[in-house]
């Protein structure tokens, strides 16, 4: 899309063709709206994990306001590698309908995920999200919801990210015709290119190229130069 804010709008069209019977969908907290997530269940027959932030502010408020504080740690993990450390705690806790529920459509399990990051020479960053699923506690464990987001915020990271900060792609100008969804397809080709040639740092890699061009050309083959910088 030219646009992040029209985002929404593909949603249902990029979704409609598939077969989601049975499956979970996530998506990033622009996505949960009511109304594309009430069509998810009940006509595409798929579960939904939602991100919950401030664009849902009433079903934010209700999430905040449940005593996490009484239940208990569900499930943790940590990871290290790449100079920085995480480590990332999950708590979920049923959504009581009789008690009002959350005022968001088809919820079942409230969740609350605490992540904290640690990156070598910088200050640790803690963050809590609040999310809510259709899932019920027999459909899927804390362990298994907790992979489910991780997955999303690791496409999130190593994709979006990737694309915003390192290539600009929001301050992009290019607006007009199809020139946006080329100028999209270019940028992952790219990424893609340089992961396949085993770029973990893509902001890295890319200032590597800047600064010997010719590094480019054996990219893509042209050249026998030797092994890229960065890799």
């Amino acid at each position: 899309m030219g646009a992040k804010t029209n985002e929404t709008a593909a949603f249902r069209p990029l979704l409609q063709p598939l077969d989601l019977a049975a499956t979970v969908v996530t998506f990033d907290a622009l996505h949960s709206v009511k109304d594309q997530v009430r069509w998810l269940v009940q006509e595409k027959k798929a579960h939904y994990i939602a991100v919950i932030k401030d664009n849902q502010p009433t079903a934010s408020a209700q999430l905040k306001a449940l005593p996490w504080e009484e239940v208990p740690m569900a499930h943790t993990v940590s990871q290290a590698g790449h100079g920085r450390r995480e480590s990332r705690s999950v708590k979920t806790m049923a959504i009581a309908a009789n008690l009002g529920g959350i005022a968001f459509p088809e919820a079942r399990l409230a969740l609350r995920i605490h992540r904290r990051r640690q990156e070598s020479g910088k200050r640790q960053t803690r963050e809590t999200v609040y999310a809510v699923t259709s899932l019920d506690t027999h459909q899927a464990s804390p362990a298994e919801l907790g992979r489910y987001v991780r997955g999303h915020w690791g496409i999130e990271n190593s994709s979006h990210h990737v694309r915003d900060v390192v290539f600009a792609e929001d301050a992009s100008t290019v607006h007009t015709g199809s020139a946006p969804r080329a100028i999209a397809a270019l940028r992952n080709l790219a990424i893609g290119r340089l992961r396949l040639l085993g770029a973990d740092n893509i902001a890295k890699t890319t200032r590597a190229i800047r600064d010997a061009p010719e590094h480019a050309l054996w990219i893509w083959g042209i050249t026998d130069s030797p092994l890229l910088p960065g890799t």
